[in-house]
């Protein structure tokens, strides 16, 4: 496991990236996030951070905060699949 993490890291500082996630992610994505929290202290967050790419596991809206709030960063959703009922609650 710690040559996962140490290539994370690695990669991480390579691709000018930081990682965002939400709390109802796993226990193991959390423990390697730079961040933790939910989607309005995440998107606070997104806008406050020096890297050029924002990995964000997360939902789909989340990632799409993170882009409107920070058009000149590459913003690159973990997982396409990520679902949030609540989410699903809102009229489009």
């Amino acid at each position: 496991m710690d040559d996962i993490l140490k290539r994370i890291d690695t990669l991480k500082r390579e691709r000018d990236a930081v990682i965002l996630a939400h709390y109802y992610v796993n226990d193991e994505v959390q423990a390697l996030a730079d961040f933790v929290g939910d989607s309005y202290y995440l998107s606070k967050v997104a806008t406050t951070v020096p890297q050029k790419v924002i990995l964000f596991c997360g939902v789909r809206f989340m990632g799409e905060s993170a882009k409107i709030l920070n058009p000149e960063k590459t913003v690159v959703m973990a997982s396409t699949a990520a679902d949030c009922p609540m989410a699903h609650m809102a009229d489009t």
